[in-house]
């Protein structure tokens, strides 16, 4: 039974003691407008009958499935916004330093025509070239200072190219970043919406009798069962054992490193956006755990899927990392026995799971020194 219902188990036995029948969760919201608040009576069917537990089953999936998706859609959105601020701090800075640098040699450039016209007395060149006692001294200071006089010229072009070009490098972050600002809030009202929906259907199963809530996990554990034997069966999975370590090779130690960390976090709370230490969603704990390892990899599910080294599965290794649904909007780490240990779902604990927890879309593994491998 999973951890959200055998929480609502234990509420079911204190707050329901007529046997009511299962009820469906609300059809798949749209991310755009906001839901409105969801209607916890029981539903029934367009023949006034109420829907089968396998029904409701299937609702809940699909919720959890879409919250995750807003979640891992969010924790793109704040990774882009970091790189952002970091790029428009350093432009501001650099910007900065143009202008300081503009301005002292605006004022060399100008000392320098005053000395110009102070030293020449008012005379033009050729009238000071023919009364000096040294005509090819006066020609090679003259010389000099023309000289001089054109490399400031083309300093302070060369500074105003760079400033007008600056200006418009930091116009162009600071509107980057408001718009990545607009698209976090957004991604977040489409998550708030999904988890709106989803914390309805909790309370319709709140209302259920503990032994209809052991009908829908029981039916869960039965979907989860067979297809872990339908990959065993196949061969689809790699014969080993958790006890035994990680495969030869120069990930090993680190691939070692990353199962005890994310092995150590089992119990903790899933937590939309958290990467640890106290609570994870399903990328942040996959990782970090890689993090404490030594070896970064991108934040979310999508691009560790889409940035990491494919594997087979029949070529697992502890420590590679399942990608889950044709979205890849869920990961978990491999430990070995045809199991990972993941951050499940809101609502759940990070725990060990039989790797056909869900629908696997593929492996990818991470790579010292090779954070972007593709």
């Amino acid at each position: 039974m999973s951890a959200v219902l055998r929480r609502l188990a234990g509420t079911a036995a204190v707050a329901a003691q007529a046997v009511l029948a299962p009820v469906p969760a609300a059809a798949v919201p749209d991310p755009q407008p906001p839901l409105s608040a969801p209607d916890t009576r029981p539903p029934v069917t367009a023949s006034g009958e109420q829907p089968s537990v396998a029904k409701l089953l299937t609702d809940l999936q699909r919720l959890y499935r879409q919250t995750e998706q807003a979640t891992e859609t969010y924790n793109a959105t704040t990774e882009k916004l970091q790189r952002q601020r970091a790029e428009v701090a350093r432009l501001d800075a650099e910007l900065a330093r143009s202008r300081l640098a503009l301005r002292s040699r605006r004022l060399d450039a100008g000392r320098l025509a005053r000395q110009q016209y102070q030293h020449g007395g008012g005379l033009g060149p050729y009238v000071r070239l023919l009364l000096a006692p040294d005509p090819q001294a006066a020609l090679d200071e003259g010389h000099v200072i023309g000289e001089l006089a054109r490399e400031r010229a083309r300093t302070v072009a060369r500074l105003t190219v760079a400033e007008r070009r600056q200006d418009a490098l930091a116009r162009a972050a600071r509107k980057a970043l408001d718009t990545q600002l607009g698209l976090a809030a957004r991604q977040k009202r489409q998550r708030d919406d999904v988890r709106t929906k989803l914390a309805g259907v909790e309370r319709v199963l709140a209302t259920l009798t503990p032994d209809q809530l052991a009908a829908v996990a029981r039916l869960e554990e039965e979907g989860v069962a067979k297809a872990q034997r339908e990959l065993t069966t196949a061969g689809a999975l790699p014969a080993d054992r958790p006890a035994a370590p990680p495969a030869a090779g120069p990930a090993a130690p680190a691939a070692d490193r990353a199962v005890r960390y994310a092995l150590d976090q089992v119990g903790k709370p899933y937590a939309w956006g958290a990467a640890g230490p106290d609570a994870y969603d399903c990328s942040g704990l996959t990782s970090r755990a890689w993090a404490q390892a030594g070896i970064p990899v991108p934040r979310t599910s999508q691009e560790q899927w889409d940035r990491l080294r494919k594997v087979p599965l029949r070529g697992l290794r502890p420590g590679d990392l399942v990608v889950y649904f044709p979205e890849a909007t869920h990961v978990a780490m491999y430990v070995g026995d045809g199991k990972v240990v993941q951050a499940p779902r809101p609502g759940g604990r990070v725990t060990v799971s039989p790797i056909a927890a869900h629908p696997i879309l593929g492996a990818v593994r991470p790579a010292p020194g090779r954070p972007g491998q593709t």
